[in-house]
């Protein structure tokens, strides 16, 4: 009993110790600002266009007094490019942002094209194509695999996805 005794005035005279008090830990040095990655460049296009990378936005369909429109951009930003029908011409107007350039290549799958283009002013400046509602390049832009593009001199490449709006206008105008 001595032994429990003298054990449990040992732990209460260590009690009454005060413990060490680590030293507070200094400030933090401030950080000095990692300079910003560098800015790279896109990746380069590989040789086929049918795996480049689509032009961000989205097709948008709309009839009005002069027949139908399908638009393509992104959604509250500029009109990359429109597909108008001009019911009472029965020919389609192929719209794309530019200036200068005086044909437009258009690749799908099945067809490769130039088209000639006139300045439709505009702000931002459209250049615009008339093609007549049976020309085969509608359909070949509304049917090609995924994806067509659009080329011009001192212009944007477009990418555009292939969808149903496309056709639509292409129907549309062929009554």
């Amino acid at each position: 009993m001595r032994i429990v005794l003298a054990a449990a005035l040992a732990l209460a005279a260590a009690a009454c110790v005060p413990q060490p008090v680590p030293p507070p830990a200094p400030a933090p040095s401030p950080v000095a600002a990692l300079p910003a990655p560098p800015v790279s460049a896109p990746p380069p296009r590989g040789n086929d266009w049918r795996d480049w990378p689509l032009t961000p936005g989205d097709w948008t369909w709309a009839r009005d007094a002069r027949g139908s429109i399908a638009r393509f951009g992104v959604p509250g930003g500029a009109i990359r490019l429109a597909l108008r029908c001009d019911a009472a011409q029965r020919r389609i107007l192929l719209s794309v942002e530019g200036a200068t350039a005086t044909t437009l290549t258009v690749r799908t799958t099945s067809v490769t094209r130039a088209v000639p283009v006139q300045p439709a002013g505009g702000n931002p400046p459209a250049l615009q194509a008339a093609l007549a509602a049976d020309d085969g390049l509608l359909d070949a832009m509304g049917f090609s695999r995924g994806r067509f593009v659009i080329e011009h001199r001192g212009g944007a490449t477009l990418v555009v996805p292939a969808w149903a709006e496309i056709e639509r206008v292409t129907e549309d105008c062929r009554g």
